[in-house]
Protein backbone atom coordinates (compact mmCIF):
# COMPACT_ATOMS: atom_id res chain seq x y z
CA UNK A 1 0.00 0.00 0.00
CA UNK A 2 1.25 3.61 -0.61
CA UNK A 3 1.96 6.11 1.36
CA UNK A 4 -0.78 8.12 -0.26
CA UNK A 5 -3.27 5.21 0.16
CA UNK A 6 -2.36 5.17 3.60
CA UNK A 7 -3.02 8.32 4.43
CA UNK A 8 -6.51 8.14 1.97
CA UNK A 9 -7.60 5.43 4.30
CA UNK A 10 -6.54 7.34 7.80
CA UNK A 11 -8.67 10.17 6.76
CA UNK A 12 -12.13 8.38 5.84
CA UNK A 13 -11.76 5.94 9.26
CA UNK A 14 -11.35 9.54 11.14
CA UNK A 15 -14.26 10.86 8.98
CA UNK A 16 -16.45 7.75 9.68
CA UNK A 17 -15.83 8.14 13.46
CA UNK A 18 -16.01 11.42 13.81
CA UNK A 19 -19.83 11.29 11.78
CA UNK A 20 -20.72 8.70 14.55
CA UNK A 21 -19.81 11.25 17.42
CA UNK A 22 -20.47 14.60 16.27
CA UNK A 23 -23.32 16.09 14.31
CA UNK A 24 -23.14 16.13 10.46
CA UNK A 25 -22.91 19.94 10.25
CA UNK A 26 -19.80 19.78 12.53
CA UNK A 27 -17.95 16.73 10.56
CA UNK A 28 -18.45 18.95 7.63
CA UNK A 29 -17.37 22.03 9.09
CA UNK A 30 -14.12 19.66 10.70
CA UNK A 31 -13.39 18.21 6.85
CA UNK A 32 -13.28 21.77 5.52
CA UNK A 33 -11.78 23.88 7.76
CA UNK A 34 -8.65 21.83 8.45
CA UNK A 35 -7.48 21.89 5.07
CA UNK A 36 -8.55 25.89 4.99
CA UNK A 37 -6.57 26.59 7.59
CA UNK A 38 -3.28 24.64 6.44
CA UNK A 39 -3.55 26.41 3.05
CA UNK A 40 -3.70 30.23 4.60
CA UNK A 41 -0.86 29.18 7.26
CA UNK A 42 1.29 29.28 4.17
CA UNK A 43 3.73 32.09 3.05
CA UNK A 44 2.81 33.72 -0.17
CA UNK A 45 5.58 31.80 -2.45
CA UNK A 46 4.42 28.51 -1.03
CA UNK A 47 0.72 29.15 -1.84
CA UNK A 48 1.94 30.34 -5.74
CA UNK A 49 4.46 27.34 -6.01
CA UNK A 50 1.52 24.92 -4.48
CA UNK A 51 -1.17 26.68 -7.00
CA UNK A 52 1.40 25.87 -9.82
CA UNK A 53 1.45 22.53 -9.34
CA UNK A 54 0.11 19.42 -10.79
CA UNK A 55 -1.73 16.90 -8.58
CA UNK A 56 0.89 14.18 -9.79
CA UNK A 57 3.86 17.08 -8.40
CA UNK A 58 2.17 17.13 -5.15
CA UNK A 59 3.49 13.68 -4.24
CA UNK A 60 7.26 14.19 -5.33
Amino acid sequence: MSKNAKIAAGGVAVGLILLIWLPWWASLLIILGVPAVAYLTLDPSQRRRLRRATRKELGH
